[in-house]
């Protein structure tokens, strides 16, 4: 709900209203496992029989990072309904998001023959990833009216930015107005939060992109110093399920 002090705004705001899908990411505890095509952080991935398995530059194999099957996702306009996601990652060079380090896969049909053997994911190759143990993950849709962080949400609050409008108000509301824009967590689809800056902010040709996936710091993940990470698709892209087009970022204070 909008807070009573922005009431002014409330037509202005209005436009900003996105839907969106939370996830609870919780780890699991020694002895607990999860399906093949479970959506999940780490752990096993759904792979179809005859999918090459994703391997980095040197011929090591990647680890998946994120898995989401949409059947178990709340429906949320524009994304898909079923169908697996994936983000595999190179253990060791991650952490340059750059195109040959990373891996997006995108499996349509979640009931075909999956490979079993990834019998040659060692330990070794999860020493040094930004997620120390296996997640399973829940979904509730909600919604919101914008986010302080994200190029595509540009209010005037009187003439007014955002942060010159905060700096206004008394600090209870400056608050509650960084409560209510800051869009943290783990989520698919809404408004992205960074802690340096948005980087559609730097590419004309990816301003509209959304956000697909957002994995934020937790007990059990961390993005360098309180960093988040982001995945990001042209909206036409994601109709047409052409997931090669999506990329991935992250950025840490």
């Amino acid at each position: 709900m909008l807070p009573e002090f922005l009431g002014e705004f409330r037509a202005q705001l209005e436009p900003y209203k996105l839907d969106y899908v939370r996830i609870q990411a919780t780890p699991l505890q020694p002895g607990d496992s999860l399906a093949l095509t479970q959506s999940k952080f780490l752990g096993t991935p759904f792979l179809p029989v005859g999918t090459p398995y994703p391997h980095d530059v040197i011929v090591r194999p990647m680890v998946l990072l994120a898995q989401l099957n949409f059947a178990e996702v709340p429906p949320l306009a524009g994304y898909p309904t079923e169908g697996v996601f994936q983000l595999f990652i190179s253990s060791t060079e991650w952490e340059n998001a750059d195109p040959k380090d990373y891996r997006i896969l995108f499996h349509p049909d979640s009931t075909v023959e999956a490979q079993t053997d990834f019998s040659f994911l060692t330990p070794a190759l999860y020493t040094e990833l930004p997620i120390y143990k296996e997640h399973s993950l829940a979904f509730s849709r909600e919604t919101e009216y914008g986010g302080a962080t994200d190029c595509q949400f540009t209010p005037d609050f009187g003439g007014k930015d955002y942060y010159e409008y905060q700096e206004t108000l008394p600090q209870e509301q400056q608050l509650e107005l960084d409560r209510y824009c800051y869009t943290t967590g783990h989520k698919i689809g809404g408004y992205a939060f960074f802690t340096q800056g948005d980087p559609r902010n730097y590419q004309a040709n990816r301003q509209q992109d959304v956000l697909l996936l957002q994995i934020d710091t937790d007990t059990e993940i961390e993005w360098g110093d309180s960093g988040v990470a982001n995945i990001f698709i042209s909206p036409e892209s994601l109709r047409a399920k052409q997931f090669d087009a999506a990329w991935f970022t992250w950025d840490c204070c």
